[in-house]
């Protein structure tokens, strides 16, 4: 015996009073995916954080009624009629299951303009960056029609074929259509998984526009016209398939509407993507004039999408290596290091021009040594001493009692008062400079730097 997909033996469980549908359930995860998803999506096109959420408050509500009154149009035998199997009222029971995706997509993008609207959001650059997250909201939801035990196709012996099982609610009543039935286990037909089909589909088509939106960058709603046209191009084939009883309802000369609605879509898709502007919006491009002026007022640059981040290297590359206007390289003279900038203006008459302070550079420390060898030789306690001459005596003299204190005080008594102390000191170090060994002169003696 063919190991068949079996389906779920019931779609809501309750929890006391507070029934838990596995459809709703399913739709709110796909939302919440959408939103999540979705915002990252336009964040990495240089959106601002939470518009996404803004959006979506407009358009769910607006994309569940849209899909309600679609599924109603193409589907009133069900709950009008002498023979319809449901109550009138049963038309508001939502929660129930019964949405049409092209009313939903239609209506709730009415709803996605009002939000995007009252957000200065261009609809196109936003539909761009949600369109991957709708689909595949998409492909969640259709987990609902597998627990509802709807949108299956016809029998079959293929392996991976669904059982469709009788459901009995609480007053005894079996039908494999209940939605708060629970299952008795036995097995009405083994049909083609359609949801199953349309779920892969979906998701596949979600792969093709995540990879097209990377390599080729398309915008101004050409990624959205996109997944409609994904989208209808397999619903078309996959409503064929279909056997179940809100596919064959309403049938128009024996073909189903759904069928007329995903043929004509696609082709209107297909002639928006084809006239639809190239490029994409990006930064503050996505957002209508008075919109971005309020962003760049507040310094958002926008455009921070890793895809892309060699070309945003590149452009700062570019301006970190643009030279001033004022500013030339000149190789200088010969001798003198190359690649130095060198400002145009002339300088000041104050200011000393590049030769002399070169010279002065030269000649700075030969005079540093023989001003130094002067004050340690010749004793005079009429100059000033400066730090760098303290540091050398400091570090070069000793007195013959060991102290480098009494030394210190010695020199500080002499600096201040003239007296013989400083004169000691002084031909004391030299002394010990020429016992060590150690030629007097200019070419040891250490220079200020």
């Amino acid at each position: 015996m063919l190991a068949y997909i079996p389906s779920p033996p019931q779609g809501v469980w309750n929890l006391g009073p507070f029934p838990l549908r596995a459809y709703a359930l399913c739709i709110i995860v796909g939302i919440i995916v959408a939103v999540w998803w979705g915002n990252r999506r336009w964040v990495a096109r240089g959106g601002q954080e939470g518009e996404v959420l803004d959006v979506a408050i407009w358009a769910v509500p607006f994309g569940l009624v849209g899909g309600r009154l679609y599924h109603l149009i193409t589907d009133w035998r069900t709950y009008f009629g002498a023979d319809a199997p449901k109550e009138p009222l049963d038309a508001l029971r939502i929660w129930d299951g019964g949405l049409g995706i092209w009313g939903a997509v239609a209506l709730g993008a009415v709803g996605a303009w009002i939000g995007a609207r009252r957000r200065g959001i261009r609809l196109s650059a936003f539909g761009d960056a949600i369109a991957p997250p709708i689909l595949l909201a998409q492909a969640i939801g259709r987990l609902g029609n597998y627990f509802n035990q709807e949108l299956y196709g016809r029998e079959t012996t293929l392996p991976w074929g669904l059982e469709i099982y009788e459901r009995v609610n609480d007053s005894g009543y079996a039908d494999p259509g209940l939605i708060d039935g629970v299952s008795n286990g036995v097995v009405v037909a083994v049909v083609q998984p359609t949801f199953l089909y349309e779920l892969l589909w979906n998701v596949l088509v979600v792969i093709a526009l995540v990879l097209i939106d990377r390599t080729f960058r398309i915008g101004h709603g050409r990624l959205f016209a996109l997944y409609i046209a994904g989208y209808c191009l397999g619903r078309f084939f996959i409503e064929m398939l279909r056997d179940d009883r809100a596919a064959v309802a309403n049938d128009i000369a024996g073909i189903r509407p759904n069928l007329f609605t995903a043929a004509l879509v696609f082709l209107a898709a297909i002639v928006y993507f084809v006239l639809a502007p190239k490029g994409r919006e990006q930064g503050l491009e996505m957002y209508h004039p008075e919109r971005a002026a309020e962003l760049e007022e507040e310094g958002v640059a926008g455009y921070v999408d890793d895809w892309y981040e060699e070309d945003w290297d590149a452009d700062e590359v570019d301006a970190a290596t643009e030279v001033d206007a004022d500013t030339v390289v000149d190789d200088g003279p010969v001798g003198t290091d190359p690649g130095v900038a060198v400002a145009d203006d002339e300088p000041a008459d104050d200011e000393p021009a590049a030769d002399d302070a070169a010279e002065t550079i030269e000649i700075e420390p030969e005079g540093a040594v023989d001003e130094t060898v002067e004050l340690a030789s010749s004793g005079t306690a009429d100059d000033a001493v400066s730090d760098d001459e303290d540091v050398a005596i400091d570090s070069d003299s000793t007195v013959s009692d060991g102290t480098d204190v009494d030394a210190e005080a010695e020199a500080d008594e002499a600096g201040t008062s003239g007296s013989a102390p400083e004169e000691s000191v002084a031909e004391e170090s030299v002394a010990e400079e020429s016992e060590a060994g150690e030629p007097e002169g200019p070419e040891t003696a250490d220079a200020p730097r």
